[in-house]
């Protein structure tokens, strides 16, 4: 049996954390190894397993908490488990609670981890594009300081997500950036005409930083690129496979 591959930050040493691929999991087909989405049309027990392998992986005996993600910069404070269905429409959590697994799920989209090690407050967040551009990693950070943690405190890694070589946008997705802030331009690179390779890692890395994070480290690690570690919804898209795996990233307290 294989072990889930688990990444982690030096950023966020001291604090349970992992960033997971999809190696060490159980499931099959287009979705083989650690799958943890719930919305995939893997098998619900599969997922299930995959889900538990990870935790323990991570916080052996958490119990893991996920949302429902939609693309936005919603942030909510976990005070204790809920179940699956009632899962909150929202894209960033926090907890100040021992024994929560705080779990973010993606497939190109950035996963961030946080810590204020000093207050006890931990934190994730799911930054896509939309979610990037809305403030997700604003949010979290602001619902971090009402569980007592403090910005000038609070350590941040990014995790394996999609690399500026693989993520080629339209002239229309970069006006979107560029309006918000002219100088986003230069997380953008021209490529044929009309096209231009984005750099999400580098985007959110820059809005941590902005927002008075001062110890951010990003893994570096392409999903788009390396099939044989990561799920990627890009990739799948441009293979023309009907379904996708997701994997997760966990933070928790001891």
């Amino acid at each position: 049996m294989t072990d889930p591959d688990v990444f982690r930050s030096s950023a966020l040493d001291g604090i349970a954390h992992g960033f997971l691929g999809r190696r060490g999991g159980v499931s099959q087909g287009i979705h083989a190894g650690l799958n943890v989405g719930l919305g995939s049309e893997d098998s619900a027990e599969v997922v299930a397993e995959n889900r538990r392998r990870a935790t323990e992986a991570v916080l052996p005996g958490a119990q893991l908490v996920t949302l429902y993600q939609v693309h936005s910069a919603e942030a909510v404070a976990v005070l204790a488990p809920f179940e699956a269905a009632l899962r909150p429409h929202a894209d960033a959590l926090v907890t100040d609670r021992p024994g929560l697994a705080l779990g973010i799920l993606t497939a190109d989209c950035a996963p961030v981890l946080l810590a204020d090690r000093e207050a006890g407050v931990v934190g994730a967040a799911h930054a896509g594009w939309k979610g990037a551009i809305g403030g997700v990693t604003d949010s979290v950070l602001t619902t971090m300081e009402m569980l007592g943690a403090r910005r000038d405190r609070i350590a941040a890694a990014v995790g394996p997500c999609i690399a500026r070589a693989s993520y080629e946008v339209d002239r229309g997705f970069v006006e979107r950036f560029t309006r918000d802030d002219p100088d986003n331009e230069r997380f953008f690179t021209d490529t044929r005409e009309g096209h231009a390779q984005f750099d999400l890692e580098a985007y959110v890395v820059h809005r941590l930083a902005s927002a008075g994070v001062r110890r951010i480290e990003a893994l570096g690690l392409d999903t788009y690129a390396d099939p044989e570690r990561f799920f990627s919804y890009r990739r799948a898209t441009h293979r023309g496979e009907p379904d996708y795996g997701r994997q997760i990233a966990i933070i928790g307290l001891a």
